[in-house]
Order: structure tokens, then sequence, then C-alpha cells
């Protein structure tokens, strides 16, 4: 059974900000094959987004998650500041202004299995750079080429975001950055639902997909370091031709493996409950998550004015002693 985690466990993950690469830099460092590549998945819109990201907004949303497995489609529902969010992996696109509908989704973990678009042992060689390897493996960033590295660079920050193990691709890295650098699609919305609904299931992965803050005052946005850091300046191209593009209108693969989920609500009318996948997963609902996320709101808010109060009494005391030793200075008699 795949369960959401506590929400005060959620609460203390950090948010993974990521990255905005500028067009203009990319030609200026001889990185323009890579942004042909971005922009042949037509993902211009996601790389350019510059909206500032209120913390607590992506904690909130993440911690209120929650996700109704469909026989079509996943549906993601969450709640902000009173603001009731729902979406499907079509509406995401919508909003994120990139495709959604064609395009490979694998969401692979532990197992790297052989499909039509996925060959494990060509991607290995492909990326270790070693045409001897006789068995799949993850791959070492000092292994690449300093194009992979970049396409690495981009999978990891933008495509499923991560903190960890940044030097070491996993199979679901090397699958997007050979879909990448062959020119198939990659239905990136429902990578990210995945991606959204593993997160919330599992300790050791942080927060993804910053959510946009609107109106904040300045003393609650976050700066953002937003060049793309990389050693190299010049790389040497790997390019495919038109017809290797996956583009058809094919009907989209299943995922390797199972698809993580967040805990499942029960749908409020007979034809979503016929339509609902039964699947082993948490029970809980939109209303149970929102009611324990209040309660966990009070209870952090009634820590922060404890610590706030004692913290205050602590910097009274503090001043009345340095008061004290100054009254005593001016009032001892000078030898």
């Amino acid at each position: 059974m795949i369960k959401a985690l506590p929400i005060d466990v959620i609460w203390k993950k950090r948010v993974i900000r990521s990255k905005i690469i500028r067009e203009g830099w990319m030609n200026d460092n001889g990185l323009n094959n890579v942004m042909e590549l971005i922009k042949r998945q037509k993902w211009e819109n996601l790389f350019k987004r510059r909206e500032l990201v209120h913390i607590d907004a992506v904690k909130e949303f993440y911690a209120k998650m929650t996700v109704i497995h469909l026989k079509k489609k996943d549906v993601v529902k969450s709640k902000v500041r009173g603001v009731e969010v729902e979406f499907d992996h079509e509406k995401l696109a919508t909003i994120l202004g990139i495709p959604g509908n064609n395009g490979i989704c694998e969401y692979v973990k532990d197992v790297w299995e052989e499909s039509k678009y996925i060959k494990p042992l060509e991607i290995t060689r492909r990326f270790a750079n070693n045409e001897t390897l006789t068995a799949a493996r993850r791959v070492q960033s000092t292994e690449m080429k300093p194009f992979q590295r970049f396409v690495h660079f981009i999978v990891m920050k933008n495509i499923v975001p991560r903190f960890r193990k940044r030097d070491t691709t996993s199979f679901m890295d090397l699958t997007y950055m050979d879909h990448l650098v062959n020119r198939r699609r990659i239905n990136l919305p429902r990578v990210m639902m995945r991606h959204m609904a593993y997160i919330i299931s599992v300790k050791d992965h942080e927060l993804p997909y910053e959510v946009e803050a609107e109106d904040e005052d300045e003393g609650n946005k976050d700066d953002f370091d937003w060049e793309a850091v990389i050693d190299e300046a010049t790389v040497e191209g790997e390019s495919g031709s038109d017809d290797q593009f996956y583009d058809a209108q094919l009907e989209v693969e299943e995922p390797v493996t199972e698809t993580p989920a967040a805990p499942a609500v029960p749908a409020s009318s007979s034809a979503q409950q016929k339509d609902q996948e039964p699947s082993g997963v948490d029970p809980s609902g939109p209303t149970s998550r929102e009611a324990d996320f209040l309660k966990f709101q009070a209870e952090f808010e009634r820590k922060r004015a404890n610590r706030f109060h004692d913290e205050l009494e602590k910097a009274k005391a503090e001043n009345a002693k340095l008061l004290a030793l100054l009254h005593q200075a001016q009032t001892k008699p000078h030898p």
C-alpha cells in the first residue's frame, strides 16, 4: 500500500527550485543544440517561466495533495490558501503551455525493462560511452561527455527534480535522456504527476515543481539563482534526423513499474466510482487531509508563538543584564 506521509514530515521537506535556461546564454556558450532538444519537445514556456515562489504555498499544496486513480488518467487534488486546486495531465499541460497528449511517461524506479522505445543496454552503452558493457546499469556523470552531462542536468533539475545522487544517473534519468537526444516525445505532464505522487509517499525526496506566488509582500518572496551552472562552455552536439522524432498520434505506453500514488480519494458520483481503478492506497481524501493540515497548522503556529515568546523573554533578560552592567559601570567610583 502506497500511503502519503504525515503532514509534518512533508512540511519539513525542502523545495527544489527548477532551473531557468536562457536561450541567449545557451547560444553564446555553444549550447544551441541543447536548446534545439527543448524546442523539439515544445517546452520553451516551461524553461522560461520566471515567477517567484512562496515556499509555504508549495508545502501546503503537497501537504493537502491527494491523487484519484481512474482507468484512463490520474487526477491531483489539493487546496492552497482556501483555493481548490484540481487537474489531470491535460489540464496541467494547458496551465504550463506544453504538450500533454503524446509521448512516453514511464516512471522507472527499481526495474528497467525493455520495450519498443527503451533498450536498457543500448542506452547504458551510449551514455557510459563504452560499447563493451554487457549489462545495463546506472551511469556516473564522469563517464558522460559534456553534452550528455548537460542533458542529465536538465532531467534532474526540471523533469524529475531531486537534490540527492546528482552525480549518478538513475534508470529513469537515462530513459528520459535517451528520449531527449533521440527526439522522441516525453509526456512531461504525466511524468510530473507521477513524480509528485511518489514524492509525498517517501521520506528521502524533496518537493519539486514550485508553485507560483501571486500578490505576495516582498518579504515573503524568495531570491532565485537563475543561472544554469555547468563547467563546460563547449559541448559535442548529438543530433538526430527529423524522422527519429517520435511525434505520432500513438497510445501512451503504460508505465514499466507500478505508478507511485498518493492517497486515493473516493469518487463522489457513481459514474466516477465505476471508472475508478481498485488499488491498495490509503482511503483518506481531501477532506481528511485538509483537516489534518489544519490541526498541524494550529500546532505549528502555537509552537512558533511559544518559540517567539521564549526568544523575546530571553532577549529581555539579556537586555536587563546589559543595563545592569552599564549602570554598575556608571555608578562605580573612579580611583
